[in-house]
C-alpha cells in the first residue's frame, strides 16, 4: 500500500481556470485576452490601409492611374473655347438679322417717303385729267367760229374774246400746276407719248415722223402722261417705195 502522505499535494482547479500553453488563464480577469481576439486585431490592422483607400475616391487597385493636371487643365481649355465659338456664332447670327431687320426698316421708311412725295406732287393730276376735255371744247369753239362772221358781228366777236380769255386762263392754270401740253408736229414718233391712228403718204416728212396732230397730249412734271397725243405718222409714198426699190 502507498501511503497518502507519500503523493504530492493536488491543488484544484477553479471552474474558471484552464491550462493552456503550460499558463493558466483566468476567464474574465482583468487584463485577459479572450480567445481568437488577437487574429481578429491583425485582420483589423490589415484593412485599415484598403478602407482608408476606398473612403478617400473609390476603390483603389494596383492599375490605377496618376492624374496629369496639365492634361485636365487642356481639356477644360478645348472645352471653354468650343463654347466660345459657339457664342461667337451666335452673335455672328443675331448681328445679321440685327441689319438685315434694320436695312428693311430702312426701306421701307424710303419707301414711304416716295410714296408720300408722288401722292403730293402728282395730287392734282386726276382733275388736271378731266380738265383737258374742257380746254379742248374751248378750243374747237375757237376754232368753229368763222374770222369773217368775227368783223361783221360785234356780239359774236365779244362772245369770242371771251371764250378765248376763259381758254388763255385755263391753260395757265394748267402750266402753274406743272401741266404741260404736247405739240409733237413734225418731230419722231414716240409710243411712249404719241398714240398712233393713221399713216400719211407725204414726201413733207420723213417716215416715222410725227405729219399730223389730230388732239395734243399732256404731261405732268415732264414724268406722268396724263393723255398721249392722237397723231398721224408720215410714210413714204407708194411710188417713192418703188423707186427706191428698183434702185
Amino acid at each position: 500500500m502507498t501511503d497518502d502522505k507519500t503523493r504530492p499535494e493536488e491543488s484544484p482547479l477553479d471552474p474558471g481556470e484552464s491550462i493552456a500553453g503550460g499558463e493558466a488563464i483566468v476567464e474574465g480577469a482583468p487584463g485577459a485576452a479572450a480567445p481568437g481576439a488577437g487574429a481578429a486585431a491583425a485582420n483589423a490592422e490589415a484593412g485599415a490601409p484598403d478602407a482608408a483607400a476606398t473612403d478617400a475616391g473609390g476603390v483603389a487597385g494596383p492599375d490605377d492611374e496618376p492624374i496629369d493636371p496639365l492634361a485636365v487643365l487642356r481639356d477644360e481649355l478645348t472645352a471653354v473655347r468650343e463654347q466660345l465659338a459657339a457664342a461667337q456664332a451666335e452673335t455672328a447670327a443675331m448681328k445679321d438679322q440685327a441689319l438685315r431687320a434694320l436695312a428693311e426698316v430702312e426701306n421701307q421708311r424710303r419707301r414711304h417717303q416716295r410714296d408720300k412725295i408722288e401722292t403730293q406732287k402728282y395730287a392734282g393730276s386726276v382733275l388736271a385729267k378731266d380738265m383737258l376735255t374742257v380746254a379742248d371744247n374751248l378750243e374747237r369753239a375757237l376754232a368753229n367760229i368763222p374770222t369773217e362772221a368775227l368783223e361783221t358781228d360785234a356780239m359774236l366777236k365779244a362772245l369770242y374774246e371771251g371764250v378765248d380769255a376763259t381758254a388763255r386762263e385755263l391753260a395757265a392754270v394748267l402750266e402753274r400746276h406743272q401741266v404741260r401740253r404736247i405739240e409733237p408736229l413734225g418731230e419722231k414718233f414716240d409710243s411712249h407719248r404719241h398714240q398712233a391712228m393713221f399713216e400719211i403718204e407725204t414726201t413733207e416728212y420723213a417716215p416715222g415722223m410725227v405729219a399730223q396732230v389730230l388732239q395734243p397730249g399732256y404731261v405732268m412734271h415732264d414724268e406722268r402722261l396724263l393723255r398721249p397725243a392722237l397723231v398721224g405718222v408720215a410714210k413714204a409714198p407708194a411710188q417713192a417705195a418703188i423707186d427706191s426699190g428698183a434702185r
